[in-house]
């Protein structure tokens, strides 16, 4: 693919997904546009097994965008990352087509592995700002990761997820177990399970009460000898 071809693609694929862009000659500015480039370079020396020439390319990339992507990183057709800063790809992560990722998002590894230790992302995943996807598992095609979510295992294709560590909350376009969701739009199921917890302690705390109700109310009917009988 040519330099204007390439141009062409990446001004459609920014356009559908950031109103923000009114012309063509804002792709140069966008820092997913030159990291991009960058990267596509870097991942062919990689390929070459031009290590150090690979991560040269790489981190000089990092300085001028915010954006770390490891030349080693496999990524598809239409990938796209909103505003940038922060995001790190890591060695084995693999990325589908039609990715797009936010702001400060980490396709990372445990640190303990070795071989395939990054995610594999599938197509049309949306991964929002501040998520962490940690671990050589796949996201599956068409998931929606919330922002600030950390994802430690494997996502079914089709699958909302959210939370800390996150829950899967949609699956097949049906609600679990609700609302209609977008990237800010996200129920929380850490504070929906205080709110569970919170109602169990009153329920607890209102029939220790009865009981100590209970206890006084039979205290008071109990004779002087009958309380000694018991003592």
């Amino acid at each position: 693919m040519g330099f204007l071809s390439y141009m062409k693609e990446e001004f459609q694929v920014i356009k559908e997904r950031d109103p923000a862009i009114k012309s063509p000659l804002e792709v140069f500015l966008y820092p997913s546009f030159r990291v991009m480039l960058s990267y596509r370079r870097a991942h062919k020396q990689y390929l070459k097994g031009h290590f150090f020439r690979a991560r040269l390319i790489s981190q000089r990339a990092v300085r001028k965008t915010g954006i770390e992507i490891h030349p080693g990183a496999v990524i598809g057709k239409g990938f796209f990352i909103d505003h940038g800063s922060g995001v790190i790809i890591g060695e084995t992560s693999v990325v589908g087509d039609n990715v797009t990722l936010y702001q400060g998002v980490t396709l990372g590894g445990t640190g303990k592995e070795t071989g395939k230790r990054h995610p594999t992302i599938g197509d049309n995943v949306m991964i929002s700002a501040g998520a962490k996807i940690i671990g050589s598992f796949t996201v599956g095609e068409n998931s929606k990761i919330g922002a600030g979510s950390v994802v430690l295992e494997e996502v079914p294709p089709n699958c909302t997820v959210v939370g800390v560590p996150g829950r899967i909350v949609k699956r097949d376009n049906v609600r679990i177990p609700r609302s209609d969701m977008n990237q800010c739009d996200l129920p929380n199921p850490v504070q929906e399970d205080i709110d569970v917890l919170q109602g169990e302690n009153a329920e607890l705390t209102n029939r220790v009460l009865e009981l100590e109700r209970t206890v006084k109310e039979l205290g008071k009917r109990m004779t002087e000898r009958e309380q000694r009988t018991v003592l």
